[in-house]
This record gives C-alpha cells, structure tokens and sequence, in this order.
C-alpha cells in the first residue's frame, strides 16, 4: 500500500492535540487489529455501462488525499487497505475481489469504508458483508440504506452502476432471506414509472428528495430509527448523486435538486449512533468533473463523519 499521497499540516508548534488523518493512518495487513479500514474500489467500468460520465475510476486516490488534512479527533487510528482496480473491464472479477477484502476486514473485527469507484461497488461491498455474516444474515435481518437520487434496479443484460441493488435483491430471493432497503432522496424525475413500480413489487422503502426539503425532520428521523430497530446490521451506501449539484458537481449524474448536505449528515449519525452499521461505501466522486476539489471535499466529510466514534 502506497502512502505517498498521506500528507498534510503538522502543527508542531501548537499545544494540545493536533493530530490529522495522515498522521494516524497506517497500511492494512493480516495483523491489523480492528480500526477503521479504507477499502479503494478503482471503477468505473459500471458507470460506462450505464451511459454515464466516466472517470470515478479516479475517486478513491481523490477522496484519500482530502481526508488526510482533516483533523482526527475521534478517529484514533486508520488503516488503508489500498484500492481494487477494474482495468480490463472485467467488473463482476473486481467486484468479487472487493467482496474478499470486505469480508478480510470484518473477519479482523475492523471497519470497512470502501472509497468508490462507481455505485457498483455496492454490489461487492454486500457480497462481503454476506459473506462475512454467513447463515447469520437470515436471523439478523441486514438492513440495506442508500442516500441516492436513483433507486439502482435497473433490469440489464449485464452488471452496472445502475443494477446493483436489482442484483442484491436477485441474491436475496435465491437465498431465501428478505431484501430490506431503504432510500433517502430519491429524484421523481431521475426514476422512470417502471423504477417506481420495481421498487413497489421489491417493498422498497424510500422518501423522495423533495418530500425531505419539505418534511418534519424530527418525524424523518423516527422514522429512521424504527427501521434501525428491526434489524441487527445496517449496510450504509451513499451515491454522491443525491446532494444538489452545487455541492457535488463532480459526479457522474449531477443533480438538479437533490438533499441538503446537512440532512444527509444528520441521517448518518443516526444510522452510525445506533451501533448497527457493519460496513459502509460512497460512490461516484469523479475528479475529472469535479470543481475545486468540492465533491472529493464533501465525500471525505461524510466519510469523516461515518468514522467518529463520538
């Protein structure tokens, strides 16, 4: 694992605790005890089969390199387990690949926080957290919940960026186990009917992005704690998609609307403070349309703030 690109400020001079990530993270390996761990998934080959704009292939360096100046507070110690690349085309190989060093990481009671790379990696972030869970998946019903202005069920020839969860969903059934997922701001104009009816047949639960711009925060909340309540795990993704464009516009389908950052991060420490989450991802930060870093800037705050422990 290359930390070349782990650098920043050192505030030598100043009193009390001035410790940035670049200072407390370490390369992952068979002995890494269980922290916080960084998983790269270098694609975007999903994104091109999805007619959209490549280049999240370049997310998780882009990522890294704005979370190594943010100040650690909490985060006392980090490990990088470096990126899985998709080259050659061959997605459905890298994310398999994904979902060994997932599992890998779990198996070492750490953290998992996958920097994608395009929504795709979903699909290899789930295949190691089941992997992981074994028969344990079916008695402690995985809750799966996607911040996305999409709902990603697209029915296709091949793997995407835009069929992970139709594929999760496919997994479920053949396993037997219920396919439990909840959205948060999603577009009414980023979903065909037939996406909307998909997610009606599946029992997808969801809130529209304007129902949140509109909503009782307080009852969004509520909400959001009794689906935590049923469950035992929660399987955290997050497409950068679902902030207006303004404050992410490097992405690979920029949005028109989208869901206040603030609620956003409100709803994550939710999910993180109820103790449940097992593992977590983010998706579509594309250097090559970003503007002054603010998309890579915004995706290492969330992850930030999936990563605190107070």
């Amino acid at each position: 694992m290359d930390l070349s690109m782990w650098t920043g400020r050192q505030d030598v001079d100043s009193a009390g605790d001035t410790r940035r990530l670049h200072q407390v993270v370490l390369p992952f390996d068979a002995a890494s005890p269980g922290c916080p761990t960084l998983i790269g998934f270098a694609s975007d080959e999903g994104v091109r089969r999805n007619h959209g704009r490549v280049g999240a292939a370049e997310g998780p360096d882009a990522i890294r390199r704005m979370l190594a100046n943010l100040p650690a507070h909490s985060i006392w110690r980090l490990y990088d387990a470096g990126n899985i690349t998709c080259t050659d085309g061959a997605l459905e190989q890298a994310q398999l690949r994904l979902a060994e060093r997932v599992k890998q990481v779990l198996s070492q009671q750490a953290f998992p926080m996958v920097l994608g790379g395009g929504h795709e990696v979903a699909y290899g972030t789930f295949l190691g957290i089941a992997g992981h869970l074994g028969e344990a998946i079916r008695t402690g019903q995985l809750l799966i919940i996607n911040f996305d202005a999409h709902f990603d069920l697209r029915e296709a020839d091949q793997g995407s960026s835009g069929t992970p969860f139709k594929q999760i969903a496919e997994w479920c059934h053949q396993a037997g186990i219920k396919f439990n997922y909840l959205c948060y701001g999603i577009s009414q104009l980023g979903n065909t009917p037939a996406l909307f009816a998909r997610a009606e047949e599946l029992g997808v639960h969801f809130k529209l992005d304007s129902e949140i711009a509109l909503g009782n925060m307080v009852e969004i909340e509520r909400e959001l704690v009794e689906h935590l309540a049923t469950v035992s795990n929660v399987y955290l993704t997050i497409d950068l998609d679902v902030l207006p464009a303004e404050k992410a516009p490097g992405v690979s389908a920029p949005a028109a609307c989208g869901m206040q950052l603030e609620k956003v991060e409100r709803l994550i420490q939710v999910i993180r403070d109820s103790g449940k989450l097992i593992a977590a991802d983010i998706a579509e930060c594309n250097p090559t349309y970003d503007r002054d870093g603010l998309t890579a800037k915004v995706a290492a705050r969330l992850v930030h703030t999936i990563l605190q422990t107070s």
